[in-house]
């Protein structure tokens, strides 16, 4: 087995708000399987899809500690996708300090957003409203503690502020951020409505996150694909399960297939020990 992705601790990945990690629909798409063919020890954090931060986190520390019991390593590296990436932050912040090499995050809105914001100045019965549906809805689908509501509200810039300020990035732990951008409505039907919308308040998106909401900690910079469409939010975590074009990157920052952005991630933090 080539070892080109096998790193020293093994590879957390943690997935975002909507989705659970599956066996048989895979959250990531081919990433996993790809990092795994290449060395690289993959588990996965098995939260709430709507958790609150806090209970979330509580789930990954088990996934997390579960993945040390089975590999035997001292610490392990975490790549987390969207709201995962704060749920990854808490955990760092609340006792796991030392049990976590390094946390890469993607498309994190780290800084909140003002599309949220404005949509959070809706009657507060008819957010709840929302909220709890929602929630009836996850439960049914194997969430155990749902909280759609909290989720809505660490989205907020002013909730998003205060996140930060209580959940530093620790330096012991090497930290660092993605963001990822589309280059029009429609660049994927998915986001064709939210698009312009989180561009008119927060502006360049991959359809959800903003890429100023995006950075924290060493950020890395804006990844975009090598066809004109860029990379959307869902496109991050290779839901289309095939490479974006066959065009070949004419930048350092563009990828023909998201699969090969995450081979380069690990790549390097295999480079820097971890």
């Amino acid at each position: 087995m080539c070892d080109e992705c096998k790193l020293k601790y093994p590879l957390l990945m943690v997935h975002g708000m909507g989705f659970r990690d599956r066996k048989y629909l895979c959250y990531w798409g081919r990433v996993p399987k790809t990092l795994a063919s290449l060395g690289a020890s993959i588990f996965f954090g098995n939260q709430d899809s709507v958790g609150s931060i806090e209970d979330n986190a509580d789930k990954i520390a088990a996934s997390l500690d579960e993945a040390l019991r089975v590999t035997g390593a001292e610490k392990v590296n975490i790549l987390a996708h969207s709201k995962g990436g704060l749920e990854a932050k808490y955990l760092v912040n609340h006792g796991y300090g030392d049990k976590i090499a390094s946390i890469t995050t993607i498309d994190t809105p780290h800084h909140g957003s003002h599309t949220i914001d404005f949509l959070m100045k809706a009657p507060k019965w008819m957010v709840k409203t929302a909220a709890t549906g929602t929630d009836i809805w996850m439960k049914i689908l194997g969430d155990k503690d749902p909280d759609c509501y909290k989720c809505f509200d660490i989205l907020t810039t002013k909730t998003a502020e205060q996140f930060n300020l209580d959940n530093p990035a620790p330096g012991n732990v090497y930290c660092q951020s993605y963001a990822f951008k589309c280059n029009s409505a429609f660049s994927d039907p998915v986001f064709c409505i939210t698009f312009p919308v989180v561009s008119r308040f927060d502006g360049a998106n991959d359809g959800m996150v903003s890429v100023d909401s995006s950075r924290w900690a060493n950020f890395k910079g804006v990844i975009t694909s090598s066809s004109r469409r860029g990379i959307s939010h869902a496109d991050v975590v290779d839901y289309r399960r095939r490479r974006f074009t066959s065009r070949a990157p004419s930048a350092s920052n563009e990828v023909s297939d998201i699969t090969i952005f995450y081979i380069n991630v690990v790549k390097e933090l295999k480079q820097l020990g971890f």
